[in-house]
């Protein structure tokens, strides 16, 4: 009762009050003073999705919690109808990341991912290049099995703290920051190639084919951003030695060594229960990566890999165990998806874009590479005021989709780079799950983050348009 009381004060009071009162202020506005080129449905739901994302971004209530307010204001206000207002849920792609929430929940379970991350520090942790290197590379192998960002961060935060424990990494010190860091950005690259590892980049699909009737593959996207995370990888890892250079005497840890082989020896052999779940894991996998063979939508194989995970005889968890999800993702994928197809049907992304449509800018967007540009460049402006990724992809994507059939541009290529845009952010705390997490234990402040954020965001900048002019040309996609 305490708790529940401690709660409704801090939202009561400072920064969880203003977030309330300008969200209510902004929704006013946007209802009562919008032009008249905006119709009057649209005018109702820029003032909902202007209400929502500031919630989200002021987090005056919890994440779920707005979902359910602006999905009540759109039901209330009857923004299409109840059929376009609960559509959102309707999406597989909801069910993909229950799915995918399941499947993690099932491995978690087994000491897997613990024998894995704990054989890789035991190999290459003990410098301080290959412990920063380790705890990255970690989290790209975590994303092809475990499909939700925030659960990858929590495996691999608490292991971060123990190598700092062990090394015995002072306060504000470089390798303290270094280790932080690594294991920080490793999490936010790590959805970059992966389909099913980024909520984000589900919407991304999701909203794509809506706008454009256009499927994107799991093959497909991994066909598109395979270079990008390849070169993200050793960058961000190059970058963060070279911002947090180190003394000769603390670059070389054998402590770590001696500890991962003691939690290896603790762990055992490999069990038959680690070994159904590797086999389930493959399996699944294999299903999404040949998508274009079968056609199965990737929410088949997640459900599926869910039920083989807790299936009697086969399985490796409970039923009980993997249906303790977390609800408030749901809530927020669904009503998110439900935004962005209303923003389209009610005419509102439509006629914003038209303020966009000067000729000057729709020059600019007939240009494949200028306009890749322009867009990845906004995508980070955009993102860092809104700092949900799922809202600020479902905000984005529409409206850039609109521009870009004004311009006569490509809207699949358009759509596509705004949302893989918005899924990189470095420099905020708020910007994404690993940010927010590690800054939750403790190991980074935002001051920490500003100046390697600011290079990374640069790096990953540079790098997708690098792609584009190469590697997309070279396929076909540009």
């Amino acid at each position: 009762m305490g708790k529940s009381k401690d709660y409704m004060t801090l939202g009561m009071n400072g920064k969880s009050l203003f977030g309330v009162v300008l969200a209510v202020a902004v929704f006013v506005l946007m209802l009562f003073g919008l032009p008249d080129t905006f119709s009057e449905e649209a005018k109702r739901m820029t003032a909902i999705v202007s209400f929502g994302v500031i919630l989200w971004i002021f987090e005056s209530v919890p994440i779920g919690l707005t979902a359910i307010i602006v999905l009540l204001l759109m039901l209330l206000f009857d923004v299409g109808g109840p059929e376009l207002v609960y559509s959102g849920f309707a999406s597989p792609a909801v069910f993909l990341i229950i799915g995918g929430m399941m499947i993690a929940g099932a491995v978690n379970r087994t000491t897997l991912v613990k024998r894995v991350t704990y054989h890789i520090l035991h190999r290459w942790g003990t410098t301080s290049r290959g412990l920063v290197g380790s705890l990255i590379i970690i989290q790209q192998i975590q994303a092809i099995f475990i499909p939700t960002t925030a659960v990858r961060s929590t495996l691999i935060l608490p292991v971060a703290s123990m190598m700092i424990d062990t090394i015995g990494a002072k306060r504000d010190s470089n390798l303290r920051k270094l280790i932080a860091l690594g294991a920080t950005f490793g999490g936010n690259i790590s959805g970059t190639a992966i389909l099913t590892a980024a909520i984000g980049n589900i919407l991304t699909v999701e909203l794509v084919k809506q706008f454009t009737g256009v499927n994107i593959t799991y093959f497909q996207w991994f066909l598109y951003t395979f270079p990008i995370w390849l070169l993200l990888v050793p960058s961000i890892w190059f970058l963060l030695l070279k911002l947090y250079p180190l003394p000769t005497d603390q670059r070389v840890f054998p402590s770590v060594q001696e500890e991962m082989r003691k939690k290896l020896e603790e762990l055992g052999p490999l069990n038959r229960e680690e070994i159904r779940c590797l086999v389930i894991l493959l399996f699944i996998v294999g299903l999404w990566v040949t998508e274009p063979l079968h056609g199965f939508h990737p929410s088949i194989p997640a459900l599926a890999g869910a039920v083989l995970m807790t299936l009697p005889g086969i399985g490796v968890a409970h039923w009980e165990d993997v249906i303790k999800i977390n609800f408030g993702t749901v809530l927020l994928l669904g009503v998110t998806l439900s935004m962005g197809y209303a923003l389209t049907e009610s005419g509102a992304a439509t006629t914003i874009s038209r303020y966009l449509s000067a000729e000057w800018f729709l020059a600019i967007m007939r240009e494949p590479l200028l306009a890749i540009a322009v867009v990845i460049l906004l995508a980070q402006i955009f993102h860092k005021v809104i700092s949900n990724v799922s809202t600020a992809v479902v905000t984005f994507i529409p409206i850039m989709v609109s521009v870009a059939v004004n311009a006569g541009a490509d809207p699949v290529v358009i759509g596509f780079t705004a949302g893989l845009a918005s899924l990189h952010g470095f420099m905020l705390i708020v910007e994404t799950m690993p940010n927010l997490l590690a800054h939750g234990t403790g190991l980074i402040t935002q001051r920490d983050l500003l100046k390697p954020g600011f290079f990374a965001t640069l790096l990953s900048m540079v790098i997708m348009l690098i792609v584009a002019a190469t590697w997309w040309k070279v396929i076909g996609f540009l």
